[in-house]
């Protein structure tokens, strides 16, 4: 058995799970490279208040990690960033990881991955498992008169603590999630709080109840407790029936989930002028579905504002909408979502006979079974172009997917090959059959525009059901494999 040089480009967590997956392989010889000064990923870098995951606590966990002292049913920022760190020293990851050391650059020569560090170092690597994620890049809007605001701009994801929100005039750009959870975590906190939305999203109710320390302690002590409040088969059975929501978005089950978003709003907005400014233009589900206990009641608090007149400009005192009315603020929040086209960006990456992944990426980002890519051997993506993004545990994605990595690097291990990558061939097969699925789901024939979509208007993600990717999962179909 070769003992494999490997690199993880990302601490977050399919970068935590891969170092971990590979101990237990027994394979030592492993470093993780982390841009940032911590591990976590989306949970170190996402800090704003009100910050929520929308996959229930019990399973945004890893399979061989469970966590019986979440505190609420949907898991809180803080207490998701503790776990991951927890998780990493206890199965022996931390020491694996390398800081504030960010990869410039992967060249593949001889048979082996050359990293270039933009601190000047580099390694050398059989293989390489890119866990970089893809809500890291800001999406900055181009709004003028930014630089001349008097008071604190910053985006979410970066959230100035230093800056008060009591008693202080706070506005929030965007209806994604993170717009949603901030404005229901100050409404009725700050002095005022407007809301500044283009385009409405429906919402799906949820009860993000609290965990005893009862439950919590029957939790720790008692594994079928803990079992039955996970279900995992009600679970399995749930994210199915919403994968098949997306995929066949004319079906009873589709049609039960966008009523449950229509009852949602008519029955938690009795101001007709408000609903109607809060109703969205297009099929739910058809942008990523938000989950909110408290939304709808939380812009109707007297401290808050729903504002859809489009933002023409930003002045000293504040935004100046388009109705030509000056919205005065101290604090400007850009909850403008991510660049989701950037996955492995900006690293420089350059694989067999000189292909770049900007050439390869050149229409658009594409994987493999979003794990793998052509003339680009031993390097694989956990969470990749083309996986499933939804209203469930990527944590469970990533599993799997690490199952499918865990049996092409068997191969290399072995010394059946040295290089292993998908042929062209079925790289092509396989995009041209997505493309055509995709055009089949909501995310293309709802109506909207989302960040689900490529640059020619193509959803990006997993277009089939969540059963169909756990079984394409299970084991590779290696004669869509370059074994060399």
């Amino acid at each position: 058995m070769r003992d494999l040089r490997i690199a993880i480009i990302g601490a977050g967590m399919a970068g935590i799970l891969a170092a971990i997956r590979l101990h237990q392989k027994g394979l030592k010889n492993i470093t993780v490279y982390e841009k940032a000064d911590r591990l976590g990923g989306t949970w170190r870098e996402n800090t704003y208040p009100g910050l929520t995951c929308d996959t229930p606590s019990h399973h945004y966990t890893y399979s061989f990690e469970r966590n019986p002292d979440w505190t609420r049913y949907l898991p809180p920022g803080d207490e998701i960033q503790a776990y991951f760190e927890r998780t990493a020293d206890k199965h022996g990851v931390s020491q694996l990881i390398r800081f504030n050391c960010e990869i410039s650059k992967l060249d593949f020569v001889d048979r082996k991955w050359q990293l270039q560090l933009t601190n000047g170092e580099t390694d050398r690597a059989d293989a390489v498992i890119a866990a970089t994620g893809v809500l890291h890049h800001p999406s900055h809007p181009n709004i003028p008169g930014m630089d001349v605001f008097k008071g604190a701009t910053f985006h979410t994801a970066r959230w100035d603590h230093s800056v008060p929100l009591e008693g202080r005039k706070v506005g929030v750009v965007g209806m994604g999630s993170t717009g949603v959870q901030i404005v229901s975590a100050l409404a009725g906190k700050a002095e005022k709080v407007v809301h500044f939305v283009r385009n409405p999203q429906w919402i799906m109710p949820v009860d993000n109840g609290y965990y005893s320390e009862e439950q919590r302690e029957l939790f720790r002590n008692n594994p079928a407790a803990l079992a039955k409040e996970m279900d995992l088969e009600g679970y399995a059975s749930n994210v199915q029936q919403y994968t098949l929501c997306l995929t066949q978005p004319d079906s009873d089950t589709a049609k039960q989930w966008q009523q449950a978003c229509y009852d949602n709003l008519e029955h938690s907005v009795p101001d007709a002028e408000l609903k109607e400014r809060l109703r969205p233009d297009h099929t739910p589900m058809c942008k990523r579905l938000i989950f909110s206990p408290d939304y709808y009641q939380a812009i109707q608090h007297p401290q808050a504002r729903l504002v859809r007149a489009d933002i023409s400009h930003i002045e000293p005192e504040g935004i100046r909408t388009s109705d030509g009315e000056l919205h005065e603020l101290d604090v400007i929040a850009l909850a403008t979502g991510f660049r989701t086209d950037r996955f492995m960006r900006p690293m420089q990456i350059v694989g067999r006979g000189g292909l770049d992944l900007e050439t390869y990426w050149a229409e658009r980002p594409q994987a493999y079974y979003a794990i793998a890519m052509p003339d680009f051997p031993n390097l694989f993506m956990l969470n990749g172009p083309n996986g499933p993004v939804g209203n469930f545990s990527l944590v469970e994605i990533a599993e799997h997917q690490w199952h499918y990595i865990d049996q092409l690097l068997d191969k290399l291990q072995s010394g059946e090959c040295r290089e292993i990558s998908p042929t062209r061939e079925a790289s092509e097969q396989f995009n041209e059959e997505r493309i055509q699925a995709a055009k089949s789901t909501v995310w293309y024939t709802g109506g909207c525009n989302s960040w689900y979509l490529d640059a020619q208007g193509i959803p990006s993600s997993w277009p089939w059901d969540f059963e169909r990717f756990v079984r394409e999962m299970s084991e590779p179909r290696y004669a869509d494999y370059d074994m060399r």
